[in-house]
């Protein structure tokens, strides 16, 4: 049985095509209401039309479903407030929202221009800051939240040419984690989707048989589980061809070398040891780093500070 989204809310940016029109299309089918934002830009961020996104609110609304169209820029702050408005004057809340604006511009950092890294940054990250921003007011208010930042595996573990984009993507795990922290005691539940989908943003990256393999589609339901009723918090899903895993950044359980002066040499000549993995842990929050380091130099177990 499917996810029901009745009555739900819904903001998905970039959604004039590609995963953010799956994503639309998928919540609308299950009953939300759904905003589409879409510049209507190209791959790497110029230019700019609505169209796009009222051909997705025209597939809604074909279906039965309600919708609406935005073309703001998620780069502009008063714009996305405009557009969170714009769903609230209309259907009264916001109860979903699906951080999936993106550009590409793919280059080696020794050749990258600085304007070209900073932009992927403003669009991924501070796009995404801004939407989120522009709803929390409203989730706060109803003691309801679902957000999905949407990551990469070339943020979570890197990719050749895409230290832009990668850094931006690596960035909004590091936002969800807080955020997740920061909305628990309001309902608001934060999570991070890192899909792999055959998309403009990626028909250049793969050979064809493996394009054919990635409909958008396929990662759409990891989507729907991170942004329903009882979604997870601060859970990061990854998702392509109808696979699924979940990634964590762990730290190890480590050794506690001490302070003196030979320190920097045999964390050194141990560094296999710090490294080990057997054991290794997902800290629930960033102060448990530093109470463990305090723990094993104390010889007892130290509550987080």
């Amino acid at each position: 049985m499917s996810l029901d989204f009745t009555g739900r809310v819904a903001i998905v940016t970039g959604a004039g095509g590609g995963l953010g029109r799956a994503h639309a299309l998928a919540l609308a089918q299950r009953g939300a209401k759904v905003l589409v934002n879409d510049l209507g830009g190209a791959r790497d961020g110029s230019g700019g039309s609505v169209s796009a996104a009222q051909a997705v609110v025209d597939e809604i609304r074909a279906m039965g479903g309600e919708a609406l169209a935005n073309g703001a820029s998620v780069t502009d702050f008063e714009a996305v407030q405009a557009m969170v408005q714009q769903a609230v004057d209309a259907w009264g809340r916001v109860d979903v929202l699906v951080n999936n604006a993106g550009i590409l511009r793919d280059k080696t950092f020794a050749k990258m221009d600085m304007a070209d890294f900073r932009l992927v940054v403003d669009v991924h990250l501070m796009g995404a800051v801004h939407c989120t921003k522009a709803v929390w007011p409203h989730m706060v208010a109803a003691k309801y939240g679902r957000i999905v930042m949407t990551t990469s595996s070339s943020g979570l573990y890197g990719n050749f040419g895409q230290s832009n984009y990668g850094a931006a993507k690596m960035a909004l795990v590091g936002l969800m984690q807080t955020l997740s922290l920061e909305g628990e005691k309001n309902n608001i539940r934060v999570n991070c989707l890192a899909p792999t989908a055959a998309t403009r943003m990626t028909e250049d990256l793969m050979p064809p048989e493996v394009l054919a393999a990635l409909k958008p589609e396929a990662v759409v339901p990891a989507m729907l589980v991170l942004a329903c009723e009882g979604a997870p918090t601060r859970t990061t899903l990854c998702a392509g061809a109808g696979g699924f895993e979940a990634a964590h950044i762990t730290m190890t359980q480590g050794l506690h070398i001490g302070t003196g002066p030979d320190a920097d040499s045999e964390l050194l000549a141990r560094l296999s040891e710090v490294s080990d993995r057997a054991a290794d842990l997902v800290p629930s929050s960033g102060v448990i780093q530093g109470s463990h380091e305090v723990g094993r130099a104390l010889g007892k177990p130290i509550q987080a500070f």
